[in-house]
């Protein structure tokens, strides 16, 4: 059980599946998905699933739920603790794989034990939300926990709504609970580096690929199943933007100029989270796919892992 995991971090559109399925053919890995909408069945396109590697290497996390499912960081951590003791009883290397930071910070470093859900509280809140906006409580939640709310997106609700009820169940801010410290488990990171520039590019070009390949067309069948309020909450990016075209309310390039712009403001955050962690750089403009790979296999040569 003395095999540490390794984790490839990068924001969306970096290229992190075919890396992390070519570093697993090298390495005997197997892959564990950290990613908050991957975990969804039948919201394919619109998370750029990697559809085409499942059956090259064995994929965990991928397609468990129903879209509209509950699913969080602690959910995400209890799971995917169970996977990586599987995958290293077998031998194999585990490759944690994703770009979903809050459950990467969970598996990581620990979430301390939040008290239990106030559903009467939460519906509370929830109907304040409606009534007054969800800008409302982000303002709330942004004096009393500062530095999650910086974490979050203002118009992440459901978030946003837990944060508030755990403050006021505990009367400690919702980031107290989190360990920002020592690992709670023994891992190599790295990250996926592109320049601003570069990235922008390759969100752009993936958006047209997500139309090209169906993405409305998704959209519209989740829409048919009922799926609605999950598709246009905060964190379904690439699909609450279609919504509003389906309904006639915005036309079709204006629905993708909003995906590209939310995609890129997500990769934003995501980029920030990634400052001052415990991951290597990997240039992947200087070194590319092939060169990547190489860099990571010299650099797990050198501290004896492989």
């Amino acid at each position: 059980m003395g095999k540490p995991a390794i984790v490839i971090y990068a924001p969306t559109a970096s290229g992190k599946s075919e890396f992390s399925v070519c570093l697993a053919l090298r390495i005997g890995g197997e892959i564990i998905s950290c990613d908050s909408m991957s975990v969804y069945r039948d919201m394919n396109i619109g998370t750029a699933k990697p559809l085409e590697f499942l059956n090259i290497v064995k994929h965990h996390l991928i397609d468990i739920l129903e879209p509209g499912e509950y699913y969080d960081a602690k959910l995400f951590t209890e799971q995917a603790d169970e996977c990586l003791y599987s995958v290293k009883e077998r031998g194999r290397f585990p490759i944690i794989v994703g770009g979903t930071y809050l459950y990467l910070q969970a598996l990581l470093y620990g979430l301390a034990e939040t008290p239990e859900p106030n559903r009467s509280l939460r519906e509370k809140l929830y109907r304040l939300a409606a009534l007054k906006g969800g800008a409302f409580l982000y303002d709330k939640l942004r004096v009393i926990d500062r530095k999650y709310a910086e974490k979050i997106h203002p118009n992440d609700v459901r978030r946003v709504v837990r944060a508030l009820e755990v403050f006021v169940e505990s009367g400690k801010p919702f980031s107290s609970f989190h360990n920002w410290g020592k690992p709670r488990l023994k891992y190599e990171g790295f990250y996926l580096r592109w320049s601003w520039e570069a990235l922008s590019e390759r969100i752009e070009r993936r958006v047209e690929l997500m139309f090209k390949y169906g993405l409305v067309e998704e959209v519209r069948g989740l829409l048919e199943r009922g799926f609605k309020g999950f598709l246009t909450s905060a964190q379904a990016i690439g699909y609450k933007e279609i919504v509003p075209y389906l309904e006639g309310k915005v036309s079709l390039e204006e629905a993708k100029a909003q995906v590209v712009r939310n995609t890129k403001r997500y990769a934003k955050r995501q980029i920030r989270w990634a400052k001052g962690k415990n991951l290597v750089e990997v240039d992947m403009e200087k070194l590319g796919l092939s060169g990547g790979i190489d860099f990571v296999m010299s650099y797990l040569s050198s501290r004896g892992i492989v």
